[in-house]
């Protein structure tokens, strides 16, 4: 059964939907969408399954994630669309646009490419597990021992945004930390296209990020002939808070072209 998607919209004018990535939720991209939404566009923030406020689910793959956003399109009368997928998000944008591919008038990647990647988050769920979710009696308490494991202000914070209160007072994640180990590999894995894709895509990758690398390209084009590859410098894998700035002006000119 397809999950309801909790998701925002803003503004008017022709569609703009924008997938977070792992760990993440629409709200990170909330100043992004503002912007988008100033320049006459409307703006529509969607958390993922086993994200944010969706619902918690017991499968995840990027096939399942494509479906979902089908649904969601379908069910919200939304027939065409521009499709901004970050990191996780950008990999089920790209499935998507691999089934769907009349669906989205441009597509924009950032900081993903469309290979199997061999890991990196092991540290961020060690140290999540590390809490007794259900015993900690407050914020701080979760937020140190993180600081003590991860020792990244950044990430920590990034990664507090999932703690929230349940209805007995108590503390839990938003996201569904146990299937998203379970499933990791899944997360990991390639998106295969069974075709060549003619949709107009933009890579974004940060210069300090190793996500898309120089040899990652041919392949990439390969599959997506109409695709550009822009470098944001000063950057790491979280483009949209390191450099909030280029970055929109990178998806504006884009998109308006």
């Amino acid at each position: 059964m397809t999950p309801q998607l909790n998701y925002k919209i803003l503004g008017q004018g022709s569609p703009i939907i924008i997938l977070h990535g792992l760990f993440g939720m629409l709200d990170n991209w909330m100043n992004m969408a503002k912007r988008l939404e100033a320049e006459g566009y409307i703006v529509i923030l969607v958390d993922q399954r086993d994200h944010g406020r969706s619902p918690h689910t017991d499968e995840f793959s990027y096939a399942l994630l494509a479906e979902d956003l089908f649904h969601f399109m379908d069910e919200n009368w939304i027939h065409n669309s521009i499709l901004i997928g970050h990191s996780m998000g950008g990999k089920t944008s790209l499935q998507f646009v691999s089934e769907h591919e009349s669906m989205i008038s441009k597509l924009l990647v950032i900081d993903i490419g469309l290979k199997k990647y061999t890991g990196g988050h092991q540290d961020v769920f060690d140290a999540l597990f590390a809490i007794d979710i259900k015993n900690v009696q407050n914020r701080d308490e979760v937020q140190s021992i993180l600081m003590k494991k991860l020792n990244d202000l950044g990430t920590v914070l990034f990664l507090m945004k999932n703690l929230t209160r349940n209805k007995v007072g108590g503390f839990e994640w938003k996201m569904n930390l146990p299937l998203l180990y379970q499933k990791y590999q899944n997360i990991l894995s390639n998106i295969s296209f069974s075709h060549s894709c003619e949709t107009e895509t933009l890579f974004i990758r940060g210069d300090r990020s190793n996500y898309i690398l120089d040899d990652d390209w041919s392949q990439i084009t390969e599959i997506l002939p109409n695709a550009q590859l822009k470098t944001i410098t000063d950057a790491g894998h979280w483009v949209h808070v390191d450099q909030p700035d280029e970055l929109f002006n990178t998806i504006i000119d884009f998109i308006r072209t």
